[in-house]
């Protein structure tokens, strides 16, 4: 199981990782917590995923204080009737028309609650509206416009905070969004002298990973002008 990016902003190797496991005749899952990196970077099942699972929360659906949210599921053809869940497929009927029905779907999923693979209640259902309403709308190009905002807009972030003294990068290679920072005095000062300045510094890693005390996790989107990135930065250097 391999998560990208990761849950320091870093995108992993999933080819070589899928190489590694389909030597073993083991099945590769690939997990993608941000669902709008995939604008801008090559699919898991082009690198050799076999399983997809996912959150879709940034395909166009609001934080809400932790949900309701809506996850994203995939396999291989040959995977296809072991998938939990109903399956919707395109359809014609007899005069032409395109339409879209559930599909490869046995009789205990609707008559037999205990023998059913899942269970959609209508929350999700709304849930899983918005973010197909969201991606119709965007399109390839426009997702991958977003997604290249993001990728941008997070380098640009990182690499004026490294200019700062005693502020570095603590992991390099590519990212997506969130980056890790290491800063010059203690997280927990640090974040409580920028809430003055109604600037949420980033997540202090020190409560999931002890080695990591000196660490900030920063997050820049599509949403985030430039000039709220050079007043952050600013906000940093002050700190």
């Amino acid at each position: 199981v391999v998560q990208s990016p990761n849950f320091f902003g870093c995108l992993e190797h999933v080819a070589a990782a899928a190489q590694a496991a389909h030597q073993t005749r083991a099945l590769m899952i690939a997990v993608v917590t941000e669902a709008i990196s995939l604008g801008c970077c090559r699919s898991p099942g082009e690198q050799g995923a076999d399983i997809v699972a996912g959150e879709g929360q940034s395909l166009g659906v609001p934080v809400s204080f932790g949900g309701p949210y809506l996850g994203v599921f995939a396999t291989r053809q040959e995977y296809l009737r072991q998938m939990p869940g109903r399956l919707v497929g395109q359809a014609y009927d007899h005069e032409g028309r395109r339409g879209f029905v559930l599909t490869l779907s046995t009789r205990e999923q609707h008559i037999r609650r205990e023998r059913a693979t899942s269970n959609i209640c209508t929350n999700q259902g709304l849930i899983m509206l918005m973010a197909t309403i969201y991606l119709a709308t965007m399109g390839r190009r426009g997702l991958q416009e977003v997604a290249w905002q993001n990728w941008q807009k997070a380098a640009y972030a990182a690499d004026q905070i490294a200019r700062l003294k005693g502020y570095q990068l603590r992991f390099t290679g590519p990212r997506f969004n969130e980056f890790v920072v290491t800063t010059r005095r203690p997280v927990a000062e640090t974040l409580e002298q920028l809430q003055p300045k109604k600037i949420v510094g980033g997540l202090a890693l020190d409560r999931f990973y002890p080695d990591l005390k000196d660490c900030l996790l920063v997050c820049v989107t599509e949403m985030m002008p430039r000039a709220e990135i050079d007043r952050f930065v600013a906000a940093l250097d002050e700190v």
